[in-house]
């Protein structure tokens, strides 16, 4: 549950999962509407993990994890 809802996902890390009907099922932070994919078009513009985070509100171990998990993840792809 989250915020009263029920929040179904598949863990791909800690901070990274793919949740049916969030993004087309491509992976996210959880709780956020927040694509990995961008995430890591933020990486590749330049942007620090540490900025990435504090704009977006979210743990720095997310941003770090979107970049580490992207090794084996696919982020145009939806696994849910």
């Amino acid at each position: 549950m989250y915020g009263g809802e029920v929040y179904e996902y598949y863990p791909l890390g800690k901070h990274i999962v793919a949740a049916p009907g969030v993004c087309g099922g491509r992976p996210t932070v959880k709780y956020r509407r927040l694509d990995a994919r961008h995430l890591m078009g933020f990486l590749r513009r330049g942007d620090t993990p540490a900025e990435i985070a504090e704009r977006h509100d979210i743990p720095l171990a997310a941003v770090r994890e979107a970049k580490a998990v992207s090794a084996y993840y696919d982020y145009e792809k939806p696994y849910a």
